[in-house]
């Protein structure tokens, strides 16, 4: 049920408690910024090593508890603070823009590799592109927050792209859910843009190639892959 300004609402009754959302909320975002930091932290050291910057800049975004509430209501969850940390990976979230994609995997490897990083989750749609011509990586890393309680293992999802990826997407979400344009030219621009997709990837191969060349900064072309043990997500 949605209030007149077009936000989700809920009695108190469907959930723990508002102040239990929140407190959880400060958690995710802890998350968030703690993995920012060591992708700060290995962009800086790339700089050093290989005078190279893998990573364009980021974007961070922390679900509100309305647009989490609601999506609960539509996979048809229990309104619970518990049901927020078993079920949705994606409350915290960061977006990596990388200049090239040799660049999007170390950089996803690198951060996999490090000992208190959890992998939960990985989607390569840059080697699997969707059939809208959508390319990203898409991780969901677990990493302890630490509060007086102990650590608390917590997801964040991180999406890699490069700056090609980046515009494309941006330009394909605007078209999808931002216009009311008449289906015949909806579907036109939909197929303009995945032979943009193709384009693009093919012009990207290419500038790699050169980049390879000139720059000795590692090259990445394998996802990572997930922990064998990964820890409870608490």
């Amino acid at each position: 049920m949605g209030s007149p300004d077009g936000t989700a609402s809920f009695a108190a009754s469907e959930v723990d408690t508002v102040t239990e959302f929140i407190d959880q909320l400060q958690v995710y975002e802890g998350a968030m910024y703690e993995i920012s930091t060591k992708l700060e932290i290995l962009d800086s050291e790339f700089q050093v090593h290989f005078s190279h910057d893998p990573i364009h800049h980021m974007e961070r975004r922390l679900k509100s508890i309305d647009s989490i509430i609601e999506k609960m209501r539509r996979k048809n969850l229990p309104l619970t603070v518990q049901s927020m940390r078993d079920n949705l990976f994606d409350v915290a979230g960061i977006r990596v823009i990388c200049n090239y994609r040799d660049d999007v995997y170390s950089v996803a490897n690198y951060l996999s590799a490090q000992s208190d990083i959890q992998v939960l989750r990985v989607k390569d749609y840059i080697l699997n592109p969707k059939q809208n011509g959508y390319r990203s990586l898409h991780v969901i890393y677990a990493v302890p927050v630490f509060l007086s309680s102990g650590a608390h293992y917590t997801p964040v999802e991180v999406q890699f792209r490069t700056i090609a990826m980046d515009y494309w997407a941006s330009l394909e979400h605007a078209l999808r859910y931002k216009t009311d344009l008449p289906d015949a030219k909806l579907n036109e621009h939909s197929q303009t843009l995945l032979d943009c997709a193709r384009s693009l990837q093919n012009v990207e191969t290419q500038m790699q190639s050169i980049h390879r060349d000139i720059n000795g900064a590692p090259q990445g072309t394998q996802a990572p892959e997930t922990s064998l043990h990964p820890q409870r997500i608490s």
